[in-house]
């Protein structure tokens, strides 16, 4: 009872420190199906009553499934899963507009892909061409079984079977650690050895489906095999034998223990089904996780103090205690350089030119003095998370017995955190200006067969795209550090600046329109689009990391004299193009001839 409650206790202020990446990973535990599939009871909870008889519900489920689809095709023929699938579209399309026009499904790539999956007609797509390889219709279902199956197989083996060791490393990492990353969750892929401990896994699990068709192998092997995840999370150099024997071992006069452990969690469990299972998400399914943690590690400590065999292939000897001052040192020479380098923070720029330089990432003059500051910058983004090693904050990847693969030197090279110039912002805006006109001329051209100047602007250039990379590298400096922050900040930082270029035009044009999304799924006014907003979305996470650093890095190779010439010509010709179309704007047929979205066809309906 006192050994439970000191667990608990532990676990909860671990869980309490990593709330966050804890919760997070029970929850892709629960969508991926791999472990707590039971907990998203909430999400379904509208859709309860829909099954009742007599609401037609079932019915139309089952005829417009993807099982509903391949049993018309079986039956009949092609055409007639086709016209099945044509009929599921058409009544979620008419559903649609009949509805809010945000969800509209009758243009674009999003709604496309939605139409396909929604209505089944991907699964004929996919047996038309497995029907041609096969040359049956019957052979082409056959063969899409097949492969469907297989597909399956290697989800379940790669992903749902494996994701358990790689959530329990996590766990096992914020025991005694304060800082644990989402790239954790990659640990078996960078020591290589995921298809190892996969193997493990699968055999782990055929074991205890050979021992559940007795009655009492199904309740005793659960226990005896409980902590193979941990064991394998800890040491996935194991083989399936050495992992399976030492899970028993360590459990032989635990599993009456185990198994009241698990009962003491009743309560919440009852607590979970009241709220549906979003009790379960929020907190229970993290804390448990985090308790049998706890608890593994205690059976460890007893195995190792008992000499008991095998146990020595347990060496992570970090993850329960801190390195020592001499193992980082030699592990982690160059970090400590770069951490102890004198001066180390450079003075920082004073006045209105540190305001630009700390706020918003822009040193106006690119000086001797900035130059080597940003260089020495460089290096910290480059060694920053394994800063957090040395300060024993963070698990010493370098100290693991299995070494991990280190990141590509250009990855390293890249300090996303570098501050830019004038001229260097000058050249990104130009360049993502000319990409932007690039990319829609190329798009409007293999969709309509047209090479058409697209954009306010007679130039080639849409100054839209380069406006929101400038304002990405500068109004969203500061979250650089945090990827995924950011990458929600260029969401709605190029859904205001689309939303708000959309109608500027419109109002200054006398009701112009230069481009409209009505029709595309999930748009709001025909301003903005989902599908608009996850490519800028996306693409704004490759400008900011990659292509913003590479392009200021090839500028400081340029003659200096020679880079400001060119900046300001181009910049000098955009200027020009801006103001001339202030009073002739860019006009005409596949610009600004915008049409409603034509209706979805009922030819296949009627």
């Amino acid at each position: 009872m006192r050994e439970r409650k000191r667990i608990k206790s532990q676990a909860k202020v671990c869980l309490k420190k990593h709330w966050a990446i804890f919760a997070a990973a029970c929850l892709i535990a629960a969508f991926l199906g791999a472990e707590f599939s039971t907990s998203l009871g909430f999400s379904s909870v509208q859709s309860l009553g829909a099954a009742v008889p007599g609401s037609g519900f079932k019915t139309q489920v089952t005829e417009n499934s993807w099982e509903g689809i391949l049993a018309t095709i079986a039956e009949h023929d092609l055409q007639a899963g086709r016209d099945a699938a044509a009929q599921a579209q058409q009544a979620a399309v008419d559903a649609a507009e009949e509805g809010d026009p945000a969800f509209g499904r009758t243009r674009g790539v999003l709604s496309e892909l939605v139409n396909q999956i929604s209505s089944g007609s991907i699964v004929v797509t996919a047996v038309a061409a497995a029907a041609s390889i096969t040359g049956s219709k019957n052979g082409g279902i056959a063969l899409l079984v097949v492969l469907f199956a297989a597909g399956m197989a290697v989800y379940w083996f790669f992903v749902q079977n494996l994701f358990p060791v790689a959530m329990r490393r996590v766990f096992l990492e914020g025991m005694l650690y304060d800082r644990v990353t989402p790239q954790r969750f990659l640990f078996l892929l960078r020591v290589r050895r995921w298809r190892r401990a996969a193997w493990v896994m699968f055999v782990k699990y055929g074991a205890y489906l050979l021992w559940s068709l007795t009655v009492v192998g199904a309740v005793v092997k659960h226990y005896s095999y409980f902590l193979v995840p941990y064991i394998v999370a800890e040491n996935p150099d194991l083989t399936a034998r050495q992992a399976i024997t030492l899970s028993r071992r360590m459990m032989r006069g635990h599993k009456w223990e185990c198994f009241v452990f698990e009962l003491t969690f009743l309560g919440w469990d009852l607590l979970d089904a009241l709220t549906l299972g979003l009790f379960d998400v929020l907190f229970t399914n993290p804390y448990k996780v985090a308790c049998f943690t706890r608890y593994y590690a205690q059976l460890r400590a007893e195995a190792l103090q008992n000499d008991l065999p095998d146990a020595r292939l347990l060496r992570d000897t970090y993850l329960y205690k801190k390195a020592p001052a001499d193992a980082i040192a030699k592990k982690y020479s160059d970090v400590i350089r770069v951490m102890n380098t004198p001066d180390r923070e450079p003075a920082r720029l004073t006045g209105w030119r540190g305001f630009l330089a700390d706020d918003f990432g822009i040193l106006l003059f690119a000086r001797e003095q900035e130059r080597a500051a940003e260089a020495q910058r460089a290096d910290e983004v480059r060694l920053h998370a394994l800063m957090d090693d040395v300060e024993g904050t963070a698990y010493p990847v370098r100290l693991y017995p299995l070494p991990e693969e280190e990141r590509q030197k250009l990855v390293e090279s890249l300090n996303y955190m570098r501050r830019y110039s004038v001229w260097s912002l000058a050249a990104v805006f130009l360049s993502l200006s000319v990409f932007g006109w690039l990319w829609e001329v190329g798009l409007h051209l293999v969709s309509t067969g047209q090479l058409v100047n697209r954009g306010v602007l007679h130039g080639p250039w849409l100054p839209i795209y380069g406006t929101g990379a400038v304002l990405m590298l500068t109004v969203l400096y500061r979250l650089r550090r945090r990827p995924a922050l950011s990458f929600f900040a260029t969401i709605l930082l190029c859904g205001v600046l689309e939303y708000g270029t959309s109608l500027v035009l419109e109002l200054a044009t006398g009701g112009t329109k230069w481009w409209d999304y009505s029709g595309y799924f999930l748009n709001l006014n025909g301003r903005i689009c989902a599908e608009g907003l996850l490519v800028f979305g996306v693409g704004g996470l490759a400008v900011v990391y990659v292509l913003a650093p590479l392009l200021d890095e090839a500028l400081a190779r340029v003659n200096r004299k020679k880079m400001m010439a060119v900046c300001s010509v181009a910049a000098v010709v955009f200027l020009c193009d801006a103001v001339w179309s202030q009073f002739e704007p860019n006009t005409g047929r596949g610009v600004t001839d915008i049409e409603p979205p034509a209706p979805v066809s009922r030819s296949a309906a009627d």
